[in-house]
């Protein structure tokens, strides 16, 4: 490994330290949200709604912040505007309006909007040397180690008997940790802004192989499962407790983790072909999940952990590889809307069939992956 090969693999460390740290904060909070909103007097339509409304405005967004990265080349101050949004979780700690609480919630996904593709476009400029499978692979697998960190943080929190106002109090302790090390990001790569304006205006464009590949990534995503179904089916099925359950979601981000350092590094091998792999695993997931044996269960959340890890990392490494430069930050804000959007109608069509039939869901899941079978033999290996 040469002298560049490990000054990125440093920087790509320490931004992965930035979203460690992040998700401790997020995804903690996201652990009792629900329960908390309740206390403060919301309905469980309210709570759906504002769920729902931040996690559209966190990815419809990111296709004006990604323009505006490339337009502004202000890439960090987008970043360090998005991450300091974050504040607005341990804010909740001195919240006592449900309004204010549902306020703040969604004004941390629209950071997350805004910090996004900025981030992802730095990551796929770090990464062209060692390698970007690898490099989001150990980005993301950083990540989700914050994601399993921060419900166990809270859970440790309550364990001493403190409120849900003392837990996000205590969501400023990852707070400072995060500006310290995206502190260290900047300064460890503060040429990232040179470097782009040799380039900036440069007349390119979006090929029409990154249209094809969204539209791939649009019908695999909708054919994935997301867990809320998963952990509601398992509910009113009884057929995992209510602390199991979380044990499971905790598994399938161990398995993300893990398995987004194997596939980055079998990425920046085999390229896009090794996306293949990503609609036959959905059609697989079902068959395994809706079951009542526990270690068929266990076998299905492992396929879903590892299909999330792909999602996670080589699909968003796979959009550096097919746009200019100059355009990878909208390049970045498309991908994520279009992927956000493949959620929501997604977790739609698949909740709104699981009510009427379990046949229905997997026919739906099955004839959404056919569809992005036949979009992946259009893509331009």
């Amino acid at each position: 490994m040469n002298l560049i090969e490990k000054n990125s693999l440093k920087f790509i460390f320490l931004l992965g330290l930035v979203s460690l740290f992040g998700d401790i904060i997020y995804e903690g909070a996201r652990s009792i949200i629900g329960p908390f909103l309740s206390l403060l007097g919301a309905s469980a339509v309210v709570v759906g709604l504002i769920v729902g409304l931040g996690e559209f405005f966190s990815y419809s967004l990111r296709l004006l912040s990604g323009y505006l990265a490339d337009r502004t080349n202000r890439y960090w101050l987008m970043i360090f505007l998005g991450y300091g949004m974050l504040l607005a979780i341990p804010l909740l700690a001195w919240t006592k309006s449900w309004k204010l609480a549902c306020f703040l919630i969604i004004l941390e996904r629209i950071g997350k909007a805004i910090r996004t593709p900025a981030r992802d476009a730095i990551l796929s400029h770090v990464t062209e040397r060692m390698g970007r499978g690898i490099g989001f692979g150990i980005h993301e697998a950083l990540d989700q180690i914050g994601a399993i960190i921060g419900p166990l943080f809270l859970s440790f929190i309550f364990s001493l008997k403190k409120t849900y106002q003392t837990g996000f109090a205590f969501l400023f302790i990852p707070a400072i940790f995060l500006v310290i090390f995206l502190s260290l990001a900047k300064i460890k790569y503060p040429s990232f802004v040179s470097i782009e304006d040799k380039v900036f205006f440069k007349k390119e464009k979006i090929s029409k192989n990154f249209w094809i590949y969204t539209l791939f990534s649009f019908f695999t995503v909708a054919g994935f499962i997301n867990f809320q179904i998963i952990s509601y089916h398992f509910k009113t099925k009884m057929i995992l407790s209510d602390i199991n359950i979380p044990v499971f979601y905790a598994i399938a981000m161990g398995v993300d983790a893990i398995f987004a350092l194997l596939i980055g590094k079998v990425y920046d091998k085999f390229g896009l072909a090794c996306l293949l792999i990503l609609p036959f695993l959905n059609i697989f997931i079902p068959f395994f999940i809706f079951t009542s044996y526990t270690s068929l269960i266990l076998v299905g959340i492992t396929i879903w952990g590892s299909v999330l890890g792909i999602q996670e990392t080589i699909m968003r490494a796979a959009v550096a590889d097919i746009t200019p430069l100059s355009k990878r930050g909208i390049a970045y804000g498309i991908f994520n809307t279009i992927y956000g959007l493949a959620w929501f109608l997604g977790g739609g069509l698949i909740g709104f069939l699981y009510e009427i039939s379990l046949n229905y869901v997997i026919l739906a899941i099955i004839c959404l992956q056919i569809i992005s079978l036949f979009l992946w033999w259009k893509i331009k290996i």
